[in-house]
C-alpha cells in the first residue's frame, strides 16, 4: 500500500486533490481511498488530507502517520506545522514552489533523502498560466505521476476530467501536463550534467 499526505491551507482544495487522486489511480486499475482530516475549517487554516492506494482492497481508515510520499501545497506551512512527521527516509516528497529544497531552508533535511524522491515546482504559477487561477490541484497531481510512477499522466487527465468540464477542465489537464514535463526535465538535468 502507498500513502501519501497532502497539506495545505483551507481554500486551496486540499481535499479536492486527494479525492483526484484517488480517482487518477482508480481509473489505472488500483484500489483507492481519500479522506480529509477535519480541524479548523476557515480559509487559511492548515489542512491535511490522505491517499491511500494499493493493489488489493483498503481496509484501513486511520489518518495517515507514516506516509510514502508528502505532497505540500503552501511552502509556507513548511516553518509552521511538522508537515514531515512520519516519512519515512526513503519517502517522496513534491512541494509546491519555484525555489530549490536549499532555498526553502530544507537543504539540511533533504539530505537524509535520495534526490530523485524529493521535487519542487511552480504548480501554482503553472495554474494560474493556463487555468487562470492559483489552485495548484492539478499541476501538482501531473508532477507527483511523474515523480512516483504510481499513477501515469493519462489517469491524472481522466481524474480532471471526471471533476471538472469544458474551459476548466482543459486548463487543469493543461496545468497537469506542464507540471509532469517539468518534472521530467528536472529528472533529466543531473544525468545530463553528469554526461557532460
Amino acid at each position: 500500500m502507498f500513502q501519501v499526505r497532502i497539506h495545505g491551507r483551507g481554500g486551496q482544495g486540499v481535499v479536492t486533490a486527494a479525492e483526484m487522486l484517488s480517482v487518477a489511480a482508480f481509473v489505472g486499475g488500483r484500489h483507492a481511498q481519500a479522506f480529509p482530516s477535519f480541524g479548523s475549517e476557515r480559509t487559511g487554516a492548515p489542512v491535511v488530507a490522505f491517499c491511500r492506494i494499493a493493489d488489493s482492497p483498503i481496509r484501513s481508515r486511520e489518518p495517515i502517520v507514516a506516509p510514502d510520499a508528502l505532497i505540500i501545497q503552501d511552502p509556507t506551512l513548511l516553518h509552521q506545522v511538522d508537515v514531515f512527521s512520519g516519512l519515512h527516509r526513503g519517502g517522496a516528497i513534491l512541494i509546491n514552489s519555484a525555489r530549490s529544497f536549499e532555498a526553502l531552508g530544507l537543504g539540511d533535511f533533504a539530505a537524509g533523502f535520495p534526490a530523485e524522491r524529493l521535487m519542487t515546482v511552480p504548480a501554482t504559477e503553472l495554474a494560474l498560466e493556463h487555468v487562470g487561477r492559483p489552485l495548484p490541484n492539478a499541476a501538482l497531481l501531473g508532477a507527483f505521476a511523474a515523480l512516483c510512477g504510481l499513477i501515469q499522466l493519462a489517469d491524472v487527465q481522466a481524474a480532471i476530467e471526471a471533476r471538472f468540464s469544458g474551459a476548466l477542465a482543459r486548463g487543469n489537464v493543461a496545468a497537469a501536463t506542464a507540471a509532469h514535463q517539468w518534472v521530467r526535465q528536472q529528472q533529466r538535468q543531473p544525468a545530463e550534467a553528469t554526461d557532460a
